[in-house]
């Protein structure tokens, strides 16, 4: 990797260490330290554990869950922040958060939970359940409701990975949605891409799906890497010259986004974050190259591992776990437990049933669905 051009770091954070709540500043730690501390400690943050990544339980405790998933997203980010100048406690915040709002099963989950709320006009967007989560649902103090996170963080949650229409949201009218979000946020779904993309490889070759021989004829940035080591380390285990391929693959679409956005940066001359918020484009962003590459990688696994057969009966449980408690529920709100009834007065029940069903892991979901199943037989 080269030497890091000059202009990278763009240190001014603005206003965004600001609160809903005004507090006192903490003795020995800083804003986004103690926002990274309040999320750790979430309730929300604890149930990813149990949410499902790629694989259910069915396979093997090894693989990635939603919980460590984001651990590995906090640590890349933090490396990229740091090698770009920025804020580390903040970027490794935006991190930790960025996951919280999905519900159980994965992406498949998210999906379930959208087309059943479609059918009353509404949507389910785990970035807008996640600042949700935050603001609302999370009851840990007792002067204020949610966890009074910085400015920065709640806009990061919401604008890390797409950008919203203040028509058709005017809820989020105090975050800037007509401008760009901090470099600390944009970073985060390029490291979100990298973590995921793999990891994912990573499972899915320890489960089976994957081959080996195909992975290398359909993803060049794998096999760039794989050949090498193969020459390199001749008489090594097959699965020990694949994660030496897979730690430098990662390594190379890293050092690509730290390279690429200080580029991009650069060439901006922007300095403040007044300037990122105004440029004409996101700056945090792989290399054309790079970018060939990595959506090249990104299709091969949804063809090959996350479509695969061997995952449809994960998916259809899915689909119908969640569509089944969904409208059940909806049509009979008094079996939610209690407490929320005034809930479903003032939000319907539909938005209060997707809510209570996002909160849920894996196996409290399922656990849930055997109650109603067998209360029915």
């Amino acid at each position: 990797m080269h030497p890091l051009p000059s202009g990278c770091a763009v240190p001014d954070h603005g206003d965004l260490t600001k609160r809903e709540h005004p507090e006192p500043p903490h003795p020995y730690r800083l804003p986004f330290d103690r926002d990274r501390g309040r999320i750790i400690h979430a309730r929300a943050f604890r149930r990813l554990a149990g949410k499902t990544q790629v694989f259910t339980h069915r396979y093997s405790d090894h693989f990635r869950s939603r919980l460590t998933h984001t651990m590995e997203v906090a640590q890349i980010a933090r490396t990229v922040a740091a090698a770009l100048g920025l804020n580390e406690s903040l970027t490794e915040s935006l991190a930790l958060v960025h996951d919280i709002g999905h519900p159980p099963f994965g992406h498949t989950g998210e999906k379930a939970l959208d087309r059943a709320l479609r059918r009353y006009g509404l949507r389910f967007d785990h970035n807008l359940h996640a600042l949700r989560i935050v603001e609302h649902f999370e009851t840990r103090y007792a002067e204020f409701r949610g966890l009074n996170l910085t400015l920065g963080v709640r806009e990061g949650i919401i604008k890390h990975s797409r950008d919203y229409s203040a028509a058709e949201h005017p809820e989020l009218a105090g975050y800037f949605l007509d401008q760009r979000p901090p470099l600390e946020a944009q970073l985060i779904d390029m490291v979100d891409e990298i973590a995921y993309l793999t990891a994912d490889f990573d499972d899915g070759f320890e489960a089976g799906i994957l081959s080996l021989n195909d992975a290398r004829a359909g993803v060049r940035l794998f096999e760039q890497f794989y050949s090498p080591m193969q020459e390199k380390y001749p008489g090594a285990r097959e699965k020990l010259v694949f994660n030496e391929a897979l730690k430098r693959m990662l390594n190379a679409l890293v050092g690509d986004l730290i390279e690429e956005t200080c580029r991009r940066v650069d060439a901006a001359h922007v300095s403040t974050l007044e300037a990122i918020r105004n440029a004409a484009e996101r700056l945090a962003a792989f290399s054309p190259a790079m970018e060939e590459l990595r959506l090249e990688a990104k299709n091969y696994l949804y063809a090959r591992l996350y479509h695969a057969p061997e995952l449809e009966h994960d998916h259809q449980e899915a689909e119908r776990v969640i569509t089944t408690l969904f409208h059940a529920w909806v049509e009979d709100p008094a079996l939610l437990p209690p407490g929320h009834a005034a809930e479903v007065v003032a939000e319907g029940a539909p938005r209060v049933v997707a809510d209570y069903i996002a909160g849920m892991t894996d196996s409290y979901i399922l656990s849930r669905y055997a109650e109603f199943t067998s209360g029915r037989d």
